[in-house]
């Protein structure tokens, strides 16, 4: 028998192909439009009419023009735009394959802001609060939407890395393929144009009050906003059924830099690296490459740090490199898949994309940058940078079909993952041992209550910021905001648990981050002083925290992390999905450990929102399965995972290892479950599966059920579809309440830290919106 988590003898990792493009940009409403422009170097920057910009530094943008639908969030409507072209092209018939095998990877730092503004505005002016549309413009809800437009049933993931957001989706969804867990994946990116981030960037002095020129003579970026998707699956499945093969995904890296908050590391280290492991990943050497589509924001920072990076990897011999923001703009979250969609069209129809708006100046950093057209050529392999804020790098490799490297890529799993430290906090357990005792005493976590308007006195679970702070250092704590402070606590105390490793050890540790619906603080906060005094309300200490992965990034400057890193937005799944993303990038050696940070906050507007809603507690007494309803609490969890290679080589106790996963989706619907437990039952089953192992094998399951009746309806379907309707479980929430993003990982706190099960214990989890995740994992004595 395998193993659990390797790859079985003798099967290799299938090579990914890109069958299917879909594109909407400033500079074309579809793909041949845009390619057309870019190709010819046609700028699409224009002014921005979406919205008022006479108080910003400039009115230039990447716009879309194409009008959009009435009454759906622009953002919805880009993706939708972008996924039917790319499924279309693709020639797939969704109708013909089997949907609970399509996945949905997606990328957006912004998500349906433009909507979440407007509900946000009448609730600063006049008090108004729209709970359904708030709730339908959460971040996680764009892969919720694609899911319900497409019929898609599949695993459901949303990447929220700022600008490096949708080069990390591609990176979920190779490794999805790579694993089998899933057939297809329609993965891309969105941003639309949004006051959060306009106000934003013009508040920090980073827009060019002309056409941004990176790379030669730029003083600053250009918004631009858009969706780039690709219809990914395996080259066997392609030519199965007679697919034209664009180009392949050979592989992709990441690395964290743990230097500032917004700018790059100056000396480019990180940035190389991810190119590097990009290119170790598909088996390729930097000799090997023909064209680089980079980052190029035309910042001054970027602008000196990427071809520091260049330099470093490729010495004097770079290869030709542009920057298609120049025609563009910068489409923030949706760059990744954008340019990887541009990249693509480069290898398959021949020609170099430009970098335009040079102003005549030639690239002060001796780059070749294909300047004002294009150029033509046959690229073989190409590498696309996408980075981003918090010190975050994202390096893609596209290769023209069947081309291969030197030596084998690295997609295969070789190591056994395990858990060597845990840690977990929420509400009144302002700690580990605070937390346990709670579960043991049965003293519940959720000990205030709060007025709520229009609701009444409602229970609620709340951190106390200030102690969580006291274990961060002054400087750096003033810098973040609550939910960067969640983030450190946990993993602060889980090293006061389970001791700090050496610097050696911590520069190679990754950090992967996930949260339910992100920094919800700073971003009303931010977007409440926009609304109040206009520019001068924009402070940009707090934008630099309203991007989702900033908990990350601060993180990784506090403990000097420069490994990999990516973070994940996916409401209550987002626990399970993210250990599942570390244990297969731990299992094919791209890492030794990785950090796994979990965290929600939810100030007074989220809880008027949860509480206006059906299924919410009246009182602090929560029966799971009792109809009670639920109550909310702030939370955060500490996971580290790491190789039980590196875990024994370093003399780490090891808590468990690591045996499955499972991730289904339904097409509910945004705030939506289905109440007959189908889908989630499904992936409990393919967790066991996974695990190799059958329902009578599970000593414990981790239950996800909180006093809500339909939630808890829907999962005690589930376990029963899945035959494990009679093993005994655990139900934290009882007591911790919802937590949400963290509720998994705090679930998992719960099993390892009290009287371990005495065998493979079960998380079960799942999303507003029909997203459903499970994981197995093995307690060690």
């Amino acid at each position: 028998m395998t193993p659990p988590g390797t790859t079985p003898s003798g099967i290799t990792p299938p090579s990914v192909a890109l069958t299917g493009l879909g594109l909407i940009t400033g500079a074309g409403d579809d793909l041949e439009k845009g390619w057309s422009s870019i190709a010819a170097g046609t700028t699409g920057i224009r002014a921005n009419t979406l919205f008022d910009t006479s108080e910003l530094l400039t009115d230039w943008a990447g716009m879309v023009t194409a009008e959009q639908p009435a009454g759906l969030d622009r953002c919805y409507a880009l993706a939708s735009t972008a996924i039917r072209e790319a499924l279309h092209g693709s020639g797939l018939d969704l109708g013909t394959v089997d949907r609970e095998r399509v996945a949905v990877v997606v990328g957006s730092s912004l998500g349906a802001m433009p909507t979440l503004e407007d509900a946000h505005r009448a609730w600063v002016r006049d008090g108004r609060l729209d709970a359904a549309r708030a709730v339908a413009s959460q971040l996680p809800c764009v892969g919720d939407h694609i899911a319900a437009e497409f019929d898609l049933r599949g695993p459901r993931v949303v990447l929220s890395n700022a600008c490096a957001a949708s080069a990390v989706a591609l990176g979920y969804a190779a490794e999805l393929l790579w694993k089998g867990d899933a057939d297809i994946v329609v993965c891309g990116g969105v941003d639309p144009l949004a006051e959060l981030s306009a106000y934003g960037f013009s508040a920090l002095g980073a827009l060019d009050g002309e056409p941004c020129s990176p790379l030669s003579a730029s003083t600053g970026l250009t918004l631009g906003e858009g969706a780039g998707f690709m219809v990914l699956e395996t080259v066997e499945r392609a030519a199965a059924r007679g697919a034209r093969v664009l180009a392949e995904l050979g592989g992709y890296g990441l690395s964290c830099d743990g230097y500032h908050q917004t700018a790059p590391d100056p000396s480019g280290k990180g940035a190389a690296a991810a190119m590097a492991q990009a290119l170790d990943t598909a088996g390729l050497a930097p000799g090997d490459v023909d064209y680089l589509n980079l980052h190029g924001t035309g910042t001054p920072a970027n602008d000196a740090s990427e071809p520091k990076a260049l330099k470093l990897l490729f010495g004097q011999e770079i290869p030709p490199a542009s920057s298609t923001k120049s025609i563009l703009g910068h489409t923030l979250g949706a760059a990744g898949a954008v340019e990887a969609v541009v990249s693509t069209l480069a290898i398959d129809r021949g020609t170099l994309p430009p970098t335009v708006n040079t102003r005549g100046v030639a690239s002060p950093f001796g780059l070749d940058i294909v300047p004002d057209t294009g150029r033509a050529a046959w690229p073989d392999v190409v590498v696309s940078n996408s980075f981003a804020f918090g010190g975050n790098n994202a390096s893609v490799v596209l290769t023209r079909p069947g081309r291969t490297g030197s030596r084998p890529p690295r997609r295969e799993a070789l190591h056994e993952v395990v858990v060597s430290g845990v840690a977990g906090l929420a509400g009144a357990a302002g700690g580990t041992e605070a937390l346990v005792a709670a579960l043991a005493g049965g003293r519940s976590c959720f000990e205030t209550s709060e007025e709520v308007a229009g609701v009444g006195e409602v229970p609620v679970g709340r951190i106390d910021l200030k102690a969580a702070a006291r274990g961060v250092n002054p400087s750096r704590a003033r810098r973040m905001d609550p939910l960067g402070l969640l983030a450190a606590a946990a993993v602060g105390d889980l090293y006061a648990r389970h001791g700090k490793p050496s610097r050696a050890e911590a520069e190679s540790t990754g950090i992967v981050f996930a949260t339910g619906y992100g920094p919800v603080t700073s971003v009303l906060r931010f977007h409440r002083g926009v609304v109040e005094s206009g520019i001068t309300g924009a402070n940009p200490s707090l934008f630099a925290n309203t991007v989702v992965n900033a908990a990350a990034g601060h993180v990784a400057m506090l403990h000097r992390y420069r490994g990999y890193t990516a973070t994940l937005a996916v409401g209550g799944t987002s626990s399970v999905l993210a250990l599942q993303l570390a244990a297969r990038v731990i299992a094919r050696g791209a890492a030794e450990r990785i950090m796994v940070v979990v965290a929600d906050e939810f100030p007074e507007q989220a809880l008027a929102i949860q509480a206006a809603l059906p299924g919410y507690a009246r009182s602090a007494r929560i029966v799971p399965g009792g109809r009670t309803g639920t109550v909310l609490t702030e939370g955060a969890a500490a996971i580290l995972l790491e190789s039980r290679e590196a875990a024994r080589a370093r003399g780490a106790d090891v808590l468990a290892r690591v045996r499955g996963f499972g991730a289904c989706g339904e097409p509910a619907g945004i705030g939506r479950i289905n109440r007959d437990g189908a889908a989630w039952g499904r992936s409990l089953r393919t967790a066991l599966t996974d695990a190799q192992l059958d329902p009578a094998d599970i000593a414990m399951v981790v239950s996800a059920a909180s006093g809500h009746p339909l939630v808890d309806l829907a999962q005690r379907a589930a376990l029963r579809g899945a035959g494990l309707d009679g093993r005994p479980a655990l139900t934290p929430k009882a007591l911790i309440g919802e937590t949400y993003g963290s509720a998994g990982a705090l679930g998992l706190v719960a099993a390892l830290t009290g009287a371990p099960a005495p065998g493979p214990i079960l998380l079960s989890s799942f999303a507003f919106g029909g997203s459903y995740a499970a994981a197995v994992l093995e307690p060690e004595a």
